[in-house]
C-alpha cells in the first residue's frame, strides 16, 4: 500500500462545557462508566472489534493499578452492526440505562451525528469517535472531541498529491450514500477544483453490495483516472481486485482514514498494491523502532496472539488519551472538570505519530 504520510495532523479543536459544576451521570465513588456504540459485526467491524479489545486491555491495566483517582473504568460496548435502528436502541440504553459519563470511540459518521442531541442534553462528551467527518468537531461544540483529521480534507490532500505525482487529471468517486460517503465525494470534488482538474463521475453503493463490475466499467468508460472510495473494507478490496481483473491497471484509487487498515494492505497476491490512503496517523509497521510502539505491540500480541491492526492502534491511542484526561480532571469529576482536562491536553502521540491538542 502506498501511504501518504504527514499530510494531515491530528489537530482538532473543541469548545468548553457550560459553567455548571455538578457530578455528571456515570460517576460514582468507585467507578466511571464509559460507553461505546460500536460496529462489532458489520462492514467496519475490522476497526470496531480490535479497537474495543485494545481499549479494554488498557483500561484493565489501569484498573489493576488502582484506577483513576480511586475509580475503575467500566467499558460498556454495544454492537450496532453499522445499522441505524440498532444504533438508536444502543444509544438510548447506554445513556438512559447504563448512565454513561462519556461516549467513547462511537463508530461511524451517521451514528455519531444522530447521537449528538441526546448526548449533549445529558452533558455527555463524545470522545475520539471512529469517524473522520469534520462535523465530529465543527461547528465547535462543548461536548465533541475528535482527535484526527477529517475525511474531506484527507481526500483533498490525496487528490493534490496523486495529481502531482502521477498526472492523473480526471477524478471520480465510488461511495456509500451516507454522511461518510458524502464527505469523501465532497473531498474528491474539492480536491479536483483545488488543482484545476475535472471531477467527472460517481457511483453509489449499498453497504452489502459485492459486485462492482458494472460500476467500474462505467467509470472506466467515462475516462476516470483517480477514484476516491468510501466503501466498507471488504468492498474496497473487492473493487481493487476487480479493477485488476478487468485490466484497468492505470487507474489510481484513493481512500481516506476509513481505508487506513493493515487488513487492506496485507491482502495476499498484491491485490491492493498501489492503493493510496490519506490519513491522520502514520502506519504502525513503519514505526516499530520506536520503543513505546514496540512495547505496546508486544503487549497486544501477548494477549491476543496477533499483530495489532489499525483498529487496535486507534483503540489504544484513544484509551490512553481518555485516561490522561480523567487523571487531569482530578477526583472531582464533572462535565466541567472533564472539559477543562481535555482542553489541557497537548502531547505527541507516539502510537499515532502525530501531535494532539484540544482547545476552545
Amino acid at each position: 500500500m502506498k501511504l501518504i504520510k504527514g499530510i494531515m495532523s491530528g489537530l482538532i479543536a473543541s469548545l468548553g462545557l457550560s459553567s455548571m459544576v455538578y457530578a455528571g451521570q456515570g460517576v460514582s465513588d468507585t467507578e466511571i462508566v464509559v460507553g461505546s456504540n460500536q460496529d462489532m459485526s458489520g462492514p467496519f467491524a475490522a476497526f470496531g472489534a480490535p479497537a474495543m479489545a485494545a481499549s479494554k486491555q488498557y483500561f484493565d491495566k489501569v484498573n489493576a493499578s488502582g484506577g483513576v483517582h480511586g475509580r475503575t473504568i467500566k467499558l460498556v460496548v454495544e454492537d450496532m452492526s453499522y445499522q441505524m435502528p440498532k444504533a438508536q436502541q444502543n444509544l438510548n440504553k447506554l445513556v438512559n440505562s447504563d448512565k454513561i459519563f462519556v461516549m467513547y470511540q462511537q463508530m461511524g459518521t451517521p451514528f455519531n451525528l444522530a447521537s449528538f442531541e441526546l448526548l449533549e442534553s445529558k452533558q455527555i462528551a463524545n470522545v475520539a469517535p471512529l469517524s473522520g467527518s469534520a462535523r465530529m468537531a465543527t461547528p465547535y461544540n462543548d461536548y465533541r472531541y475528535a482527535s484526527t483529521s477529517d475525511y474531506a480534507s484527507e481526500i483533498v490532500a490525496g487528490v493534490e498529491y496523486i495529481h502531482k505525482e502521477t498526472g492523473a487529471s480526471v477524478v471520480c468517486a465510488m461511495y456509500l450514500p451516507t454522511d461518510f460517503g458524502m464527505d469523501i465525494m465532497t473531498g474528491a470534488k474539492d480536491g479536483a477544483a483545488a488543482v484545476g482538474i475535472k471531477y467527472a463521475s460517481e457511483t453509489t453503493h449499498k453497504p452489502d453490495e459485492e459486485d462492482f463490475v458494472g460500476a467500474l466499467s462505467k467509470l472506466k468508460g467515462e475516462g476516470c483516472e483517480l477514484i476516491a472510495l468510501a466503501l466498507g473494507l471488504r468492498q474496497q478490496i473487492t473493487v481493487l481486485a476487480t479493477a485488476k481483473k478487468l485490466g484497468w491497471m492505470e487507474a489510481k484509487f484513493l481512500g481516506a482514514s476509513a481505508s487506513m487498515h493493515t487488513a487492506v494492505a496485507k491482502v495476499p497476491g498484491g491485490l491492493t498494491e498501489g492503493y493510496y490512503v490519506s490519513a491522520g496517523w502514520s502506519d504502525l509497521i513503519y514505526r516499530m523502532e520506536n520503543p513505546k510502539v514496540a512495547a505496546w505491540v508486544a503487549e497486544y500480541q501477548g494477549e491476543f496472539g496477533e499483530f495489532p491492526g489499525t483498529g487496535a492502534l486507534l483503540g489504544r491511542a484513544a484509551a490512553e488519551q481518555l485516561v490522561m484526561a480523567l487523571e487531569a480532571a482530578g477526583r472531582d469529576l464533572t462535565p466541567e472538570s472533564f472539559q477543562k482536562a481535555m482542553e489541557s491536553l497537548d502531547y505527541y502521540d507516539e502510537l499515532l505519530g502525530n501531535q494532539i491538542t484540544f482547545g476552545p
